[in-house]
């Protein structure tokens, strides 16, 4: 039986002009949680993260918080989907307000309503995943986690530094639930929560969603 443990980045630049620049917050989320594993006696036989940069970063900041000679693999079937195009909210210029966070969460969950419904491409904005379907993005996150699970090797334990949407995306499909259900899933998502996977003869299961003991409450941010 293997284990794969999925791991939200650290708090990126919510409302800076380049959202995918992980925060101070966000590095210290992801040394915290390294120490945490290294703690609980984890070391994994595989470390992997998606290609966006927030993903990468906190990847290399856990890895060395725990004292893993793990060189990351980076798969871009892990990357998040075009929050900012779904949200209709254009990037921040020089000097803008950010967004207010509770009307950002609600334009967002519009769009991903709409999305899932029409099916259609995200609307461009930032370029990171703009013009996937629905349908494309659960197809590669889906893909992307057989894939993760079918290198294992028995009692091993793998490491996926991914996002929010990503997580609650397959944590909802493992429970059998629908769009509505990954909505709930994907709000309450905390910066480097912790969610447990096994994989034995009967597939995938969930395990544990969105563990993030390993935090203060100072620390516990969901951008």
């Amino acid at each position: 039986m293997g284990v794969i443990l999925l791991v939200r980045h650290g708090q990126a630049s919510f409302g800076g002009a380049d959202y995918d620049v992980l925060a101070e917050r966000g590095e210290r989320q992801a040394r915290r949680l390294g120490a945490a594993l290294a703690a609980r006696g984890v070391r994994p036989a595989a470390l992997a993260s998606g290609s966006m940069r927030r993903q990468r970063d906190s990847a290399a900041a856990l890895s060395a918080a725990a004292g893993w000679e793990l060189e990351p693999s980076v798969d871009p079937g892990w990357n998040e989907y075009e929050h900012q195009g779904l949200a209709a909210v254009p990037a921040a210029g020089p000097g803008s307000a950010p967004p207010d966070p509770a009307a950002f969460q609600d334009a967002l969950e519009a769009g991903i309503r709409r999305w899932a419904a029409d099916d259609a491409p995200v609307p461009a904005n930032t370029g990171a995943g703009a013009g996937e379907s629905f349908a494309e993005f659960t197809a590669r996150t889906e893909a992307a986690l057989r894939a993760a699970a079918a290198r294992q090797s028995s009692g091993a334990t793998t490491v996926v530094v991914t996002s929010g949407g990503v997580i609650g995306w397959l944590a909802a499909t493992l429970l059998g639930a629908g769009v509505e259900q990954w909505i709930r899933l994907n709000r309450v998502t905390v910066n480097t929560g912790v969610t447990t996977l096994i994989a034995g003869r009967r597939g995938l299961s969930l395990v544990s969603f969105n563990d993030h003991g390993h935090l203060p409450q100072p620390d516990i941010t969901y951008r």
